[in-house]
């Protein structure tokens, strides 16, 4: 039987990645300063908090000559 398959596969990060996580509660621009084989370490780059956890991202895009970290604009309504 076939059918349509999503597959999925951890991103394999790097010392010093610049990341943008997007539909989470870790929403935000981070930094990888830590990593072993099951855990990392990331960074806010503003306010400097960081958050230790299991390796969770997969990877989606790859974006050139991006913003980061990134200001959000205050809504002007």
């Amino acid at each position: 039987m076939k059918d349509d398959v999503t597959i999925f596969r951890p991103y394999q990060f790097k010392l010093g990645h610049k990341i943008r996580i997007e539909g989470s509660g870790r929403n935000g621009d981070w930094e990888v300063i830590k990593l072993t084989p099951n855990k990392m370490v990331i960074e806010c780059p503003i306010s400097h908090a960081q958050i230790s956890c299991d390796r969770f991202c997969f990877f989606v895009e790859e974006k050139s000559n991006e913003e980061w970290p990134k200001i959000d604009e205050p809504n002007q309504e």
